[in-house]
Order: structure tokens, then C-alpha cells, then sequence
């Protein structure tokens, strides 16, 4: 019966979701939306809130949770709700500051952020404290969400862990759990006051509910805090543990109302230093990092201290005894899952707040790039002209090609000491999810770095991060890097998942691949020699891997030369396209190769459109080419254009394994008006190649154009 309400709660959120889904599109200017029907839905949106409490109150009386009062130190009483205190301003500026380092933390953070601006309506200043790795994957991540009334500003990690590295620490955050002690000198002076969030908080409710709270400090009070919701603090978890002083159940700091100015007046790095310095005489290290000297500080001065209400940081740690906060709250507003455990944690109504929680896991952040209703926003348009396109057949291409693809890059774990020598070479290549099979397959024959880019939904890469995590193949590797570009409109950006993936290489060669050939065994190693006795270092040369196919799906991978060859004379295999379109790859002189011991050099021919090894500096991908056609070919074609010559490895080779045909193929064989406008792409390419490479040659711009 439990798990009944608590399904129920969880539809009604997604319903509200739904709801909310509308009144977006109604507040982008929706025709068909009049005023009336606008006010009808924000009416249900209440109605569904409503309804939510109720059935909150339902699974506590099915439980027979007793009602019990907050526990709460008589020294320190808990304030009011938000919305007893005076509302924010309209367009009123909120400043929230989030410590992230490493790539999983960036992770956190971005489903931290869709929660928070799915209800926040007013615009946000983030600022986010984050090291070198996080902060690039940040700056990527929301320069291309591209999300209205939004600013971030960054501030270098490593330049404030000298201030805290001192402190012996054995929390799992390491030394940039301590970084919030430094917010008020490390943030800028005009800024005065600040939400400070952990990343593995979500939110279930306006953050300028939050931010009114500044407004029921006292004169003294700098510090707004949640009450710890465990027993850490009073030592009754571990036998002959002395925990660091703290007022009563002492304070959580996952979420923190920072009164910047006051805390500067006080003279806040001194007071928590020597606090600091004072209790380590006796504790030694801290144990939940930031949060001992918080609690310590405020042991001191208690009157520094603003207590919130609990329902602002409900924690989710396996000893809380958080069900006392959300048993006497009629609304949750912030879920914490202050846990190493994270959602694996054991909480009796863990699955209501899983629900929760996944709910912005799989929402769509494209959503969230929607303005806000009576708020000017300067932002300018990442697209074209709409007027000027409109009238033109292949309009919805061009437009396809202009836009911001959100992008997470380094989805997962990774681990920049994998480059052995100067003549490292990374495989590169971009898929979808229906993909995702062969890619075990994949890192058991290649053993270097992989930089890979992923068209998904939000949905889709949590699937992929559990992929990761429960595979044995996937699990241990830490040289794949997992960039995930986010799906938008119905075509396949496949040059930007190809340029992504290229951009984000840090070996100084790559193999220019496509994710359904398997590579063969020991082509890492040979391709690493090859590009040193070539000299590709110093020199504009392509090495052309050969490229074979099998129709079979049960087929095994030749295990050298002799027997590839074997296998193609006993049609078993075949050069690849052969039965489709053998121009893409008839310049490999595949005769040649069966006999050859050496590398040969070859000649560019109009549709060739080989894999290849080539510098990490080579030209990027053409964008205007989407979905199938042109996009490979266009690249190989201006190679030719800078001069570069293709040598073919004669003793490495790829093996492309069988699959249904990508949905893009399907569009192109369909519509007549899609190959038209593949072939005016591929006009104006070839023209502005000429622009660009005077020297190109009449006679490739006529056998290019066929």
C-alpha cells in the first residue's frame, strides 16, 4: 500500500511536470494560447501541489509515523517559512555559489541545475568554484545549454586550497570540501550575500523562496543553516568518538544563506582559522571536512547562526533521521544526498525520493532554455535570420547546422595519464545509443585512448553511465572519453559529433574512425610506429587503414593479414561497400594491398572517403552536413585541398560489423527533396573550398560534383 501512494506522489509530479511543460510553451508566445487559457493552467499547477501534500500526509498515516516536533537547539530557534517573509523582487538578481571539482562532480551538477532552474523564476548569477578539469567541462556545458538570464562566473579552485590544504581531512570531498570556508575572500567584494549549494543537492521549489530568508537575519545573524539531521554531532554513531563542538545536533552545510558582507566585517578567515587551529589540537582531522569548522565557529558564536527550516536541506545520509523533518512539513524544497552512498542510500521512503530525483535526471534540459516572462534579456540569438531563410528549400538543413547542441563533455570518469610517448594515438569516433553494443567489443581490441561523442538524451546518458558502471570492459577503463551531445530536432549532427569528439583528443595523433568497425588486434601498437617512421609529425600525410566488411553477424575477426585475405577469397569478406558504393573506397587499391609489405602511396579521387591517421591539429569537419551524405567525404576532399598525402598501411586493416540501416539513411533514399539538397551543399562546399584553396585543381571540383 506504501509503495502505491508513493507511486501515486510520483505521478502527480510527473504531472505537474507535464503541466508546467505547457505553461513554458505558453510563455514562448504560443498562438494558440490565450491569456484565459494560461491562468487555467497555472490554476491546475496549484490544484496539483494541492494534491501532492495530501498524498504526502496519506503515506504518513499508512506508516503511523508519529508527528514529532523538529529537534532544534532552545538556543538557536528555527525561523519561519519563506513565504512568510517578504517576497523577492521581480527580475531581482540571485547569486548561488557551487564547489565542483573532478569529472563526476560536473555530472551531479548538471542535474543539480535543471532542478533549480525548473522552478526558479528569476534570473540566476552562478558561481561556480571548480578546478581546471570541471571548469572546462562547466564553460562547454553552459555556453552551448545557451539558458536565458543566466550568468557564470568561475573562480579557480587550486588558487584557494592553499588557505585550507592545511587542514588534515578524511572526508571523501578532499580538500575541496573545505573551499566554502573561503567563499567570503574568494568571492568578489560587490558581491554580498550568496546561496551556497552542494552539488548533490536537488530541488524541489523556488530558490527565491530560499533567498528571501536573507531578509529574517538579524542585525548579528550572517549564517543561515538546516539543523543535522543525523546524530553525528551529539556522539552516539561510533563508541570513544569525539565529535567537534557544535551546537546541540550541530548545523548541515549542503546548504548554506552566506551573508558575504557581514562575515568580511567579522573578519571570517581569521575567526575560522584560528578555530580551527584550536580544535585540531584535539580532533586531529575533520571528519565531514567544512562542516566541523562551521559547527566549531558557531559553537563560539552562536549568534552568528540563522537556523532555516528543515524541508530546506532534507538529508538523505544513511543515519538521518530526516523522516522527523518531512513527517511535520506539509513541502519539501531541498532534497540532499549527503552520502558517498548517493542514491543507494537506506531510506525507508528512498524509492519516493529516487523518483524525485530521476525525474530531473531524464528531464530535458532543452526545456529549460525558455525566457522569463517580463525580464529583459540581452542574449543574442544563435541562430539565422529566420526572414531570410524561410523561402529557401533546404531552410531546415541550414538552420540544423547553426544550432547550439548542449554538451556535456567527459560524461564520465576519466583519467588524463594514459599519453605513453610523443606517437600516442587516440581512436575517434561518434555514435548513438542504438550503438552502444559494440562498443565492449571495440576496447577489447583497442587498448589506447578513445575520444567518443554520444547524440542522447538526458534519459539516454544516465543509461549510458549505468552501462558504464555494471560493465566489466567499460568499468576498468579510464582512457574513454564520453562526450555527450544532447539530442535536438529530428536531424543527426553528425560532422559537430565527429568535431566534438576530435576536439577533446590530448594524444598527438588520431585514427579518424567510425564506432561500428572493429579494429584489428594490435592496431594501436602498429599505428603508434607507423606514424613515427612516417614522420607525421613534421609532415601532411594520411595513413589509410583499409577498411573491410562482413554480412555476417556471427562473423569472427581475422586474426592477421593471411587469413584476411583468406576470408575475402572464400566471401567471407569483402572490401567494404563493395555491393553499395565502391568509389568511397576503390583509391585504396585493395589488389595492392593483398601483396604489399610496405606502406604505398596513393591518389585523392572524387567519393573517397577513407579512415585515417592524421595529426590532432587537422582541419575540422564541414557542419553544414548532416545526417547522410557528403559528411565524410567532404572532409577527405579538403585534405586533398591542403595538400596531404594519403599513404595506405599495408599491414593494418578495420572490419565493419553488419546493422540495420541509421534512420538518416532511410530519409535520404525517401525524399527526393533531401538528395537535392545534399547535392546544393555540396556545390557550395566545393565553391567555398575553391576561396579558400586557390590551387585546387578545375579538374577534382568537376569529378567532386560527378
Amino acid at each position: 500500500m506504501i509503495r502505491k501512494w508513493t507511486r501515486i506522489a510520483a505521478g502527480s509530479l510527473i504531472g505537474l511536470f507535464v503541466v508546467y511543460s505547457l505553461v513554458v510553451y505558453a510563455s514562448n508566445g504560443g498562438d494558440e494560447f490565450e491569456k484565459e487559457t494560461f491562468a487555467e493552467l497555472n490554476h491546475e499547477i496549484q490544484k496539483i501541489k494541492i494534491e501532492n501534500v495530501h498524498l504526502k500526509q496519506q503515506i504518513r498515516k499508512l506508516e503511523r509515523l508519529p508527528v514529532v516536533a523538529p529537534v532544534t537547539s532552545e538556543s538557536v530557534p528555527v525561523q519561519p517559512c519563506a513565504k512568510e517573509i517578504s517576497s523577492v523582487k521581480r527580475c531581482e538578481v540571485i547569486h548561488v555559489a557551487i564547489v565542483c571539482a573532478g569529472y563526476n562532480a560536473s555530472r551531479l551538477v548538471a542535474i543539480l541545475i535543471k532542478s533549480l532552474f525548473f522552478y526558479r523564476k528569476n534570473p540566476i548569477h552562478l558561481h561556480m568554484i571548480s578546478d581546471e578539469t570541471a571548469r572546462g567541462i562547466l564553460e562547454q556545458l553552459f555556453s552551448s545549454w545557451d539558458i536565458p538570464h543566466l550568468e557564470v562566473s568561475f573562480y579557480l579552485a587550486e588558487e584557494s586550497t592553499s588557505d585550507v590544504g592545511w587542514i588534515p581531512n578524511k572526508h571523501y570531498s578532499g580538500v575541496y570540501g573545505l573551499l566554502k570556508l573561503t567563499l567570503p575572500q574568494l568571492l568578489p567584494e560587490w558581491l554580498d550575500k550568496v546561496i551556497v549549494l552542494d552539488c548533490d543537492v536537488t530541488f524541489a521549489a523556488d530558490v527565491a523562496e530560499l533567498w528571501a530568508i536573507f531578509s529574517s537575519f538579524s542585525e548579528e545573524q550572517a549564517i543561515g543553516l538546516v539543523e543535522n539531521q543525523s546524530d553525528w554531532y551529539l556522539g552516539k554513531l561510533f563508541k570513544n568518538y569525539q565529535p567537534w563542538p557544535a551546537i546541540g545536533r550541530g548545523f548541515n552545510t549542503g546548504v548554506i544563506a552566506m551573508d558575504l558582507d557581514k562575515l568580511r566585517k567579522l573578519n571570517w578567515r581569521q575567526l575560522w582559522r584560528l578555530t580551527a587551529e584550536k580544535d585540531l589540537v584535539n580532533h586531529y582531522f575533520t571528519s565531514l571536512a567544512d562542516q566541523d569548522i562551521f559547527n566549531a565557529v558557531l559553537f563560539q558564536q552562536p549568534r552568528l547562526v540563522h537556523q532555516m527550516p528543515c524541508q530546506w536541506n532534507v538529508q538523505l545520509s544513511d543515519n538521518t533521521r530526516s523522516q522527523l523533518c518531512y513527517n511535520q512539513v506539509t513541502e519539501l524544497k531541498i532534497i540532499h544526498w549527503n552520502s558517498p552512498k548517493k542514491l543507494k542510500v537506506k531510506n525507508k521512503h528512498g524509492d519516493f525520493f529516487r523518483n524525485l530525483y530521476q525525474t530531473f535526471v531524464g528531464l530535458d534540459g532543452n526545456l529549460l532554455r525558455r525566457q522569463l516572462l517580463l525580464c529583459n534579456d540581452s542574449t543574442p540569438s544563435s541562430l539565422p535570420d529566420d526572414q531570410t531563410m524561410t523561402d529557401d528549400p533546404c531552410y531546415d538543413l541550414r538552420k540544423a547546422s547553426h544550432w547550439k547542441y548542449r554538451t556535456h563533455l567527459f560524461y564520465s570518469d576519466y583519467e588524463e595519464d594514459y599519453i605513453h610517448n610523443n606517437n600516442d594515438v587516440t581512436y575517434v569516433a561518434q555514435m548513438s545509443l542504438d550503438r552502444l553494443q559494440i562498443l565492449e567489443s571495440l576496447c577489447n581490441l583497442w587498448e589506447g585512448p578513445i575520444s567518443l561523442a554520444l547524440y542522447l538524451t538526458d534519459a539516454e546518458a544516465d543509461q549510458l553511465q549505468i552501462f558504464i558502471s555494471e560493465s566489466d570492459v567499460l568499468g576498468s577503463r579510464k582512457n574513454i572519453g564520453y562526450h555527450v551531445v544532447y539530442k535536438q530536432g529530428d536531424r543527426y549532427p553528425i560532422n559537430l559529433l565527429r568535431n566534438v569528439a576530435l576536439d577533446q583528443v590530448q594524444t598527438p595523433f588520431v585514427f579518424l574512425a567510425d564506432i561500428d568497425f572493429l579494429p584489428m588486434a594490435g592496431l594501436y601498437p602498429i599505428l603508434k610506429r607507423s606514424v613515427q617512421t612516417m614522420k607525421l609529425s613534421s609532415t601532411n600525410k594520411a595513413l589509410v587503414v583499409a577498411a573491410f566488411e562482413t554480412q555476417r553477424y556471427r562473423a569472427e575477426m581475422p586474426r592477421s593479414k593471411a587469413e584476411l585475405v583468406s576470408m575475402l577469397d572464400l566471401g567471407d569478406l569483402f572490401t567494404f561497400r563493395y555491393h553499395e558504393w565502391p568509389r568511397g573506397h576503390a583509391p585504396t587499391n585493395f589488389p595492392l594491398w593483398r601483396t604489399s609489405t610496405t606502406p604505398y602511396k596513393i591518389k585523392w579521387e572524387a567519393d573517397f572517403e577513407p579512415y585515417v591517421v592524421v595529426r590532432r591539429d587537422v582541419v575540422r569537419y564541414d557542419l553544414r552536413f548532416l545526417g547522410f551524405g557528403w559528411n565524410k567525404v567532404s572532409h577527405t576532399m579538403e585534405l586533398d585541398a591542403q595538400g596531404y598525402e594519403f599513404y595506405v598501411l599495408a599491414n593494418a586493416y578495420i572490419v565493419h560489423l553488419p546493422h540495420s540501416p541509421s534512420l538518416d539513411i532511410a530519409k535520404y533514399r525517401q525524399s527526393s527533396q533531401y538528395r537535392k539538397c545534399s547535392s546544393t551543399l555540396k556545390s557550395e562546399f566545393v565553391d567555398d573550398l575553391k576561396r579558400r584553396y586557390p590551387k585546387l585543381h578545375d579538374k577534382e571540383e568537376e569529378e567532386a560534383l560527378g
